[in-house]
């Protein structure tokens, strides 16, 4: 036992591939050296919030939040979660076009999600949403309200990209999909942000822990996925093992050159819809 701890309070979402990721670190399956690391689970928008305040020391937020943190926290090198042709989902009751769905009331799971500016990008201009939390908008979708506000369309994150059709919902658009076609780029969801004042040497170590804990999870993967399944609603172990699949692979090993091609690339465009109030430049550890 280390002389000295260091406690590192790491937050992020209670879903199959956080937990997946994460892993190795909650279950001490690696040897974190000096650091101890306490994990709170919360949805990625309170995430986003709470990092605004500089909460946590590792926390999962979205590329999004991210532009609006950057005298907070650097992005972790590892941890990224890559839409690759695939990513956020807007679903419907019936199917509609793009000028009807720019008309809708879209259910969105926050304001500073990727998602949500993957979406304002997509149709070039403000569009009319209800916040709601991300685990009930397939429900609040399907119904056609939510506290006593019509619902015409949902954005899913998370694992009801692949159960919205168990509600009888219809895919308008897959954001990751029309992104990959706009760019030839993946879309970068969410990533892991690192507190700056905690200086270039322990970020540094910090950041290889995390990488350490991914490889552990890809290489005992039946371990790591059964512990995911846990946080996996509604989904069977089949499911569970594809959702992992999708979101923890050789992206989220390191973002490589595209993957900060397109980090820099969805800041930039943000910045140019009026979305994000200034052009940021993604810092890595």
């Amino acid at each position: 036992m280390p002389d000295s701890l260091i406690d590192i309070r790491v937050g992020h979402s209670p879903d199959p591939d956080d937990a997946f990721m994460f892993f190795a670190l909650a279950k001490d399956r690696i040897d974190t050296g000096p650091y101890r690391f306490h994990h709170e689970l919360v949805d990625i928008e309170t995430l986003n919030r709470r990092a605004l305040h500089g909460e946590l020391e590792l926390t999962a937020i979205s590329l999004h939040a991210y532009a609006h943190l950057t005298h907070l926290y650097a992005l972790c090198s590892c941890g990224a979660s890559m839409g690759d042709g695939y990513g956020p989902m807007v679903v419907a009751r019936r199917p509609c076009s793009i000028d009807e769905l720019t008309g809708s009331v879209i259910a969105v799971p926050g304001t500073w999600t990727t998602a949500f500016l993957a979406l304002r990008l997509y149709l070039g201009r403000d569009f009319s949403h209800v916040v709601v939390p991300f685990d009930q908008i397939l429900d609040v979708t399907a119904r056609g309200e939510f506290e006593g506000r019509p619902i015409d369309a949902g954005l899913i994150i998370h694992e009801g990209q692949l159960t919205y059709d168990q509600q009888h919902l219809v895919r308008i658009v897959d954001l990751g999909e029309w992104w990959k076609q706009e760019t030839s780029l993946p879309l970068p969801l969410g990533a892991n942000g690192i507190r700056k004042d905690l200086g270039p040497r322990v970020m540094k170590q910090v950041d290889t822990l995390l990488r350490e804990s991914i490889r552990y999870g890809l290489e005992h993967r039946e371990e790591a996925l059964a512990y995911a399944l846990s946080f996996g609603r509604g989904l069977d172990n089949s499911q569970a093992d594809r959702f992992v699949g999708m979101y923890v692979n050789d992206w989220t090993m390191d973002f490589g050159a595209r993957g900060r091609e397109a980090v820099r690339l969805l800041l930039a465009r943000g910045h140019e819809a009026g979305v994000l109030p200034t052009r940021v430049t993604p810092e890595f550890v």
